[in-house]
């Protein structure tokens, strides 16, 4: 995450039709109430495999994938292999930032009305001090885990999926914004909603949801309060991630965060466990982010509210 610029829920939980996103926007009026399509449980060991495939291409690379350089490539290539097994179109965006080359990797799965497109991403790239794994290997592997969910399910909503992961985020939501921006207006205007996800491993974690939008917010508050875990509204970073290129052209964002370098209050402890006084990340953008800096039941809850959101906004 950039910040130098200022158990389960039911699977058939019922959620009303104001709570889904259709057309670009939220509906208006509150119809009858229809099921939300069953999203599967995502397995944390699968999400760790991934993450400890992050680590040894950071390894291997100088320790970070970051930006412009060869671990953030071959971090690309491995999910793009991956996703390309499974059946997903894959497009690679190229750009430059800082004079060296940058990449995005979008990744359409065949189906689904492509007049309402709903979309969850995170940043794959690192900063240079580490490996990032928790910032943000966290966020892209369990979109990763998630998108092969859909594959292996066979999974055929009603709107079409897309996921994505940008490059350059840690140089100000480079790749994302070059995204939006590469998008003609009616194409934006196809984009039901874009779930964002950065940070969801946090070892000292908080449950943090995005309240950009009303129904996004409530379809993660919604399977939380079905796992019996309190959530608090996400503001350490507020409009610094990948989420606020998408919501400056006016698509409905939303997203999770599980907390970087600000300070675990006793309050909160009291709630989420963990300790008082420390931040939820002592390892934020260090060289001590690597596959040891993750809370495993925190990955876990967020992976699963992850598919629970990508499963209900497009059913």
């Amino acid at each position: 995450m950039k910040f130098s610029i200022p158990g389960r829920a039911s699977a058939t939980a019922v959620v009303t039709a104001a709570a889904l996103l259709t057309g670009g926007s939220i509906a208006g009026a509150a119809p009858a109430p229809v099921a939300a399509a069953a999203a599967p449980d995502i397995p944390v060991a699968n999400v760790k495999a991934h993450l400890a495939q992050l680590q040894s291409i950071a390894t291997a690379n100088g320790g970070n994938r970051a930006h412009g350089r060869a671990g953030y490539k071959a971090s690309l290539d491995y999910v793009k292999a991956k996703l390309d097994a499974a059946g997903f179109t894959t497009t690679v965006q190229q750009f430059t930032s800082g004079g060296r080359t940058g990449y995005n990797l979008i990744a359409d799965r065949p189906g689904g009305d492509t007049g309402q497109v709903v979309m969850a991403g995170s940043h794959l790239d690192s900063v240079t001090a580490g490996a990032g794994i928790n910032d943000n290997g966290s966020g892209s592997a369990a979109v990763l885990e998630t998108a092969l969910a859909v594959a292996r399910s066979n999974y055929q909503p009603t709107k079409h999926l897309r996921f994505a992961w940008w490059g350059a985020e840690e140089l100000g939501m480079v790749g994302s914004r070059y995204y939006v921006n590469s998008l003609t207006t009616a194409n934006r205007s196809k984009i039901s909603g874009y779930l964002n996800f950065d940070m969801i491993g946090s070892p000292n974690p908080g449950y943090f949801v995005y309240d950009d939008d009303p129904a996004i917010e409530k379809t993660f508050k919604t399977y939380f309060t079905g796992i019996g875990v309190s959530t608090e509204i996400e503001t350490e970073g507020d409009g610094r991630s990948d989420h606020a290129p998408f919501k400056n052209a006016g698509i409905p964002v939303g997203g999770l965060f599980s907390g970087a370098d600000y300070i675990k209050t006793a309050a909160q402890a009291a709630k989420w466990g963990g300790t008082a006084g420390k931040a939820f990340d002592a390892c934020y953008h260090s060289s001590c982010d690597t596959s040891s800096n993750i809370n495993d039941t925190a990955l876990n809850r967020n992976a699963d509210a992850l598919a629970y959101a990508v499963w209900g906004l497009s059913a």
